[in-house]
């Protein structure tokens, strides 16, 4: 076998792995900054990803929150907090996060995420999705 021949395979090879690895393909559903509410405080990005294998809320390496009793994730659209939508409990007060969302929430109908304290019943923090 001659040295081009051995390239020529070389590189076939490489191409059928490329062509045959998983594609992770992502959609951003929305975008936003934090800021706390009633008197607590929040900041941080927070992403909407749709992957191929659902809907996940990724909390950004900057999010931060001052703590509270019972934080939740949840939607909201317009201004108002949507109970249905709370599916997972705050696992941190910092730090990057990535949670998944059940699938009957559909996460796309919504232009806010929010932070809600369950046993207050009252928002700890939102950001606004774009």
């Amino acid at each position: 076998m001659n040295r081009r021949h051995v390239i020529v395979s070389f590189l076939s090879a490489v191409a059928l792995a490329i062509a045959a690895a998983p594609v992770s393909a992502q959609e951003v559903l929305g975008k936003g900054a934090l800021f706390g509410l009633s008197g607590h405080k929040s900041a941080g990005s927070v992403s909407i990803v749709k992957t191929t294998e659902g809907i996940e809320v990724r909390l950004g390496e900057d999010f931060k929150f001052d703590g509270a009793p019972g934080p939740w994730l949840a939607f909201g659209k317009g201004g108002k907090f949507d109970r249905a939508t709370q599916f997972s409990k705050l696992n941190a007060n910092s730090g990057a996060q990535t949670y998944k969302v059940p699938a009957q929430i559909d996460a796309s109908k919504y232009d806010e995420f929010y932070l809600w304290c369950r046993p207050f019943n009252v928002p700890l923090g939102v950001a606004k999705l774009k």
